[in-house]
């Protein structure tokens, strides 16, 4: 399995919508979503991130998925980015395969 975990903060763009025109973007993001789930993504979680979070990284949501693979996580990187999501949030993604503990720290072990 492909994790992809995204954080993400308005940009001055979408502050600058209507509400009217933040739901209308909302609602076609949900479609897309419903799609994603379709395809055997998975929502791991997403949530308000909290700001007394040691090494509190700035942004105010997170996000985490799971793909069936790495070519899906690679669509959905450019379904977002073909939905104009970056002209209203500033983001910050990191992804890759799902792996134990001890391998990822033996990877560091071994630089």
């Amino acid at each position: 399995m492909y994790l992809f975990i995204e954080t993400w903060k308005p940009t001055p763009a979408w502050l600058n919508l209507t509400k009217k025109e933040r739901v209308n973007y909302v609602d076609a993001v949900g479609d897309a979503i419903k799609q994603l789930l379709d395809s055997g993504v998975e929502i791991i979680g997403w949530g308000l991130n909290d700001a007394e979070t040691d090494k509190h990284n700035g942004f105010d949501y997170f996000a985490v998925w799971k793909f069936p693979s790495k070519e899906l996580a690679k669509q959905f990187e450019g379904m977002v980015s073909t939905a104009g999501w970056y002209c209203y949030f500033q983001q910050v993604n990191c992804s890759g395969f799902m792996a134990a503990p001890q391998d990822v720290l033996a990877h560091s072990i071994n630089l």
